[in-house]
């Protein structure tokens, strides 16, 4: 599947594009250079879930937790409540992420986004979702999966 992102007005529709494709899978794992926009491509899905908490990026505290509105029918089909967002960017090495007890999350039947995911690759679940976003030369992204 691909999703092209034109520019940041229509990010939100991208969301939108990439929810109705994620199927039962609760694991995804987002691949890009610097800069290519997985943060804000991140922020945009879990806003079309219905996250109303501040949605920033994870490279300090490495998880952020969010949680789903439920109240919201139409953003809650994936009879799920939390969302793990994950930066793995300052990982030195893969003991600190066996020390936060990755597989609590990973396992734990909530959504998890992972930045990063190629410094952790060797401890993702098997049916962890591989979304690739690729800068494409005139400024729009391609979304990959």
């Amino acid at each position: 599947m691909e999703i092209r992102i034109e520019n940041l007005d229509n990010i939100r529709a991208a969301a939108r594009e990439f929810i109705q494709h994620m199927g039962e899978a609760r694991v995804f794992a987002f691949y890009g250079k610097m800069g290519a926009g997985k943060t804000t491509f991140v922020k945009a899905i879990c806003e079309e879930l219905g996250v109303e908490d501040v949605i920033t990026s994870p490279t300090f505290a490495i998880i952020n937790e969010y949680s789903i509105d439920n109240h919201d029918i139409q953003r809650s089909t994936f009879n799920v409540q939390r969302i793990y967002h994950f930066d793995f960017y300052r990982i030195k090495k893969l003991e600190e992420v066996y020390d936060m007890g990755y597989e609590d999350y990973f396992y734990s039947g909530a959504l998890c986004f992972i930045e990063w995911p190629e410094l952790i690759e060797e401890i993702l679940p098997d049916d962890a979702v591989r979304v690739s976003i690729i800068e494409q030369q005139d400024g729009s992204r391609l979304v990959k999966f």
